[in-house]
């Protein structure tokens, strides 16, 4: 399976230039032969939206999505939006597009709220972990600050997916001991790489780049392998495409190897998991 990451600078607030950002793409991955298509975090508005939240925010059935379904014929297609729920709940989501028809939608779990982020002010925290059933395999999809979670990963896992994807929006911060990259891209390449390894899947990372308040955006999207490998990725802070061919017998020959999923013990850790939860509901519990 082809794959593409598309590092973008999206428009802060501008969704009409971002839409025709996203068709351009799609037309010109579709004629090179690309089958999955990832975009960024929030690619459809930007990322520090504050008061254009819910301005921007669209409704699944919104008619200005339309010609992003119909331009996914023959090439799935991951981009990011708010969302406007039920109840007038705002969501920082993922959709991920396939024959003319939105397939799925993931909402942001876990929403930072620390240092320069502050997404619990403006948006509602999604509640589920589902995978995608593509025609093209099955995928799990993590926004960003999810991935730095074991659950979300460890969900999937138990879900047999085959790949995990990771819009992100994230900012090059601080600097590394060695010198050659901010800090903040190296502690993801070590997150990618345990996660690939340890889940016995891929991972598909499309960070964005650009300026926006200010802040830089780090780029540095890859694809690892299950074995934990780079085989494609972006290097700088411009604008690129990072393509990469998934090789399924990969995935086949990484289970094998190290049967992590046939010997995992769900029942147990949800036993586990349900004693933790009665001890935290009662302060005199013993530890």
């Amino acid at each position: 399976m082809r794959v593409r990451l598309a590092q973008i600078a999206p428009v802060l607030g501008d969704l009409d230039a971002n839409l025709a950002l996203h068709l351009e793409a799609i037309e010109r991955a579709r004629t090179e032969g690309i089958e999955l298509l990832v975009f960024p975090e929030l690619s459809l508005t930007g990322y520090f939206l504050r008061d254009l939240t819910e301005d921007l925010a669209l409704r699944l059935d919104d008619s200005k999505l339309s010609p992003l379904r119909d331009a996914a014929r023959g090439i799935s297609v991951v981009c990011g939006l708010v969302e406007e729920g039920s109840g007038h709940r705002f969501y920082n989501s993922a959709l991920f597009l396939e024959d003319g028809a939105l397939l799925h939608c993931h909402r942001k779990v876990y929403l930072p709220t620390y240092g320069i982020f502050e997404e619990a002010r403006y948006f509602a925290a999604g509640r589920s972990w589902r995978p995608v059933r593509s025609r093209l395999g099955r995928f799990g999809i993590s926004i960003c600050e999810d991935s730095w979670h074991f659950t979300s990963g460890f969900l999937y896992f138990l879900d047999d997916c085959d790949a995990l994807i990771c819009p992100s929006a994230a900012p090059g911060r601080g600097v590394s001991e060695e010198g050659a990259e901010v800090s903040s891209a190296r502690a993801w390449s070590h997150l990618l790489i345990a996660q690939s390894m340890f889940f016995q899947t891929y991972a598909l990372y499309c960070n964005r780049v650009g300026f926006e308040d200010g802040v830089l955006f780090s780029g540095g999207s890859r694809v690892l392998t299950p074995f934990g490998r780079a085989a494609a990725q972006a290097d700088g802070f411009d604008p690129a495409n990072v393509d990469a061919e998934l090789d399924f017998d990969a995935l086949r020959r990484a289970r094998i190897f190290s049967p992590l999923r046939r010997s995992e013990r769900p029942l147990l850790f949800a036993r586990e998991l349900e004693r933790r939860l009665d001890d935290d509901a009662d302060p005199a519990a013993e530890r």
